[in-house]
């Protein structure tokens, strides 16, 4: 989870979308990561892919915007 890399180069759409994942539903590694953190933000690009997992909303928006990228919610 706090591995850098760059997740963002190259991309068509400059849209991604923020959206809550219940920990649960992650992969068990992921899931070792975020400790007792029940709920976090993933960013997904247009294609749903999954390029981010963050602990909160607020910082899913902000590494979007600081990639050049526009954050959308999704429900």
């Amino acid at each position: 989870m706090f591995t850098k890399h760059d997740l963002f180069s190259g991309e068509k759409s400059r849209i991604v979308y923020v959206r809550s994942v219940r920990t649960e539903d992650l992969p068990q590694d992921v899931q070792e990561q975020l400790g007792e953190l029940e709920e976090v933000y993933a960013v997904h690009n247009a294609e749903g892919e999954r390029l981010a997992v963050v602990p909160d909303r607020a910082m899913a928006f902000v590494l979007a915007r600081q990639n050049d990228l526009a954050p959308v919610t999704v429900h």
